[in-house]
C-alpha cells in the first residue's frame, strides 16, 4: 500500500516486510511480531511475543491475542507449533478491552494453564471490568441503548437505527468469554520479562484505561492502539459514558510519549513498526486541531448535530459499521469543544442535541 504524505515523515526499519500468516518475525532481541486477520475494513492486528522466564520457567509472554474465530485460533496453533522454540506461553498481557485485543484471551489462557501453573491474563482493572460487562451485555456496541444514544445525536435514518438496535451481540460474538481472574496493570507499574524491565503507560480516550508498554533497554514501545502510523486512533463517545470528553483525554495521553527517547521503535497494533514517535504525536495533534476547527466553523454557520457533521469530518462513504464509529468520533469532537467552553449544547423538542457557538 502506497505511503501517504504523513507516513513519509516516519521511518520503517523493516520496510514492506510483514510476518507470514501463522509465523513470527523477530524485530528486536526476544521480541517477535505476529499478524492476524480481522473481518473489518481495518483488516489486521499486530500481536507480540516476548521471550520470558517466569517463576523459574522458560517460555513466552504474548501481548494481545485477536478476536475469537476459527481462523485466528488455527493461526495461533501454527505459531505455537513453529514459533515458540518448543516453549510454553507463560502469560497474556492485553493492552485494552476491544475485541481484537482480548477476544481469544479465555481460550489462550485456558490452553496454556496447568495444575499450579496458571497462564494469567494481565491488564488494567478498568478494561478488565469493561470487557466482562460488554461480553455479557450490549452496552456501547449495539442494542436499544446505543440506538437511542445515536438518535439523540441526530442519526434519524430508521434503517440505521433498526440495525443498531438489532446488533445485540456485536461484542460477545468476538469476545464470548473473559477469563474469570486476572492480574492488574497500573500506570507506572514495572515488571520483568526475560530480564528486561517493561513499564506500563496508561492512556485514555480510546479505551477506558489502555496500557502501552515501554522497555527502555530494548528501545521499544508496544503502543497498542494509542499511537498508529497510518490512521488516527478511533476516539469516540458511547452510551455507556454519554458525556465523556474522550478526545481531550486522548490528546493529553499521547503527550506522555514525548518524554520517551525520540528514536524509540514503536510497535503499533495496526500498521508497521516505525520510528518517529514524536513526529507522529505532532501529526495527530495537528489532525485533530484541523477537525476541531472544521467543527467550530460549521457550528458558527448554524447549530449542528453529530450526525449532521459526518460529511464535514469524513469525506468518504460510510457503511453502518463505520457510521457507528464515525458518530462516536463526531460526538467526541463536539464534546471537546462543548466541555472546553467553546460550544453550548441544547436539547431540542425533538429529543436531539444540537451544538452552537457559546
Amino acid at each position: 500500500m502506497a505511503m501517504n504524505e504523513l507516513e513519509r515523515q516516519l521511518q520503517y526499519p523493516l520496510g514492506e516486510t510483514l510476518p507470514d500468516p501463522g509465523r513470527a518475525l523477530e524485530i528486536a532481541p526476544g521480541v517477535r511480531w505476529v499478524r492476524m486477520g480481522l473481518p473489518f475494513a481495518l483488516d489486521h492486528i499486530n500481536l507480540w511475543l516476548l521471550r520470558d522466564r517466569l517463576d523459574g520457567r522458560e517460555g513466552w509472554t504474548i501481548v494481545d491475542c485477536g478476536i475469537t474465530n476459527a481462523d485466528t485460533q488455527g493461526l495461533w496453533e501454527q505459531v505455537f507449533a513453529n514459533e515458540l522454540d518448543g516453549l510454553p506461553v507463560l502469560r497474556l498481557v492485553v493492552t485494552h478491552m476491544h475485541p481484537d485485543h482480548i477476544g481469544l484471551a479465555d481460550w489462550l489462557t485456558e490452553r496454556w494453564s496447568g495444575p499450579g501453573r496458571p497462564c494469567r491474563l494481565w491488564m488494567s482493572a478498568t478494561d478488565y471490568t469493561s470487557a466482562r460487562q460488554a461480553s455479557q451485555s450490549t452496552t456501547g456496541f449495539g442494542g436499544a441503548a446505543a440506538a437511542a444514544f445515536m438518535a439523540s445525536h441526530g442519526l434519524t435514518d430508521p434503517g440505521s437505527i433498526e440495525k443498531i438496535k438489532a446488533r445485540t451481540n456485536y461484542y460477545s460474538s468476538m469476545v464470548p468469554k473473559v477469563p474469570a481472574s486476572y492480574r492488574r496493570l497500573l500506570d507506572g507499574l514495572t515488571f520483568d520479562v526475560g530480564g528486561h524491565t517493561w513499564r506500563c503507560i496508561s492512556g485514555y480516550g480510546h479505551a477506558p484505561e489502555h496500557m502501552s508498554l515501554h522497555c527502555e533497554t530494548l528501545g521499544v514501545l508496544i503502543s497498542g492502539d494509542m499511537l498508529l502510523p497510518r490512521i488516527s486512533t478511533n476516539v469516540m463517545v458511547t452510551d455507556m459514558e454519554p458525556e465523556a470528553n474522550s478526545l481531550t483525554l486522548y490528546l493529553q495521553s499521547i503527550e506522555r510519549y514525548l518524554t520517551l527517547p525520540a528514536d524509540t521503535l514503536v510497535l503499533p497494533s495496526h500498521g508497521r513498526p516505525f520510528r518517529g514517535m514524536h513526529t507522529r504525536v505532532g501529526q495527530l495533534h495537528q489532525h485533530h486541531d484541523e477537525r476541531l476547527a472544521d467543527v467550530m466553523a460549521a457550528c458558527r454557520d448554524a447549530p449542528q448535530t453529530a450526525a449532521g457533521l459526518l460529511p464535514v469530518l469524513f469525506k468518504r462513504p460510510l457503511d453502518l459499521h463505520q457510521t457507528t464509529f464515525a458518530m462516536g468520533e463526531s460526538i467526541a469532537h463536539l464534546h471537546a469543544l462543548w466541555l472546553g467552553g467553546q460550544l453550548q449544547r441544547t436539547l431540542g423538542d425533538d429529543g436531539v442535541f444540537r451544538f452552537s457557538v457559546a
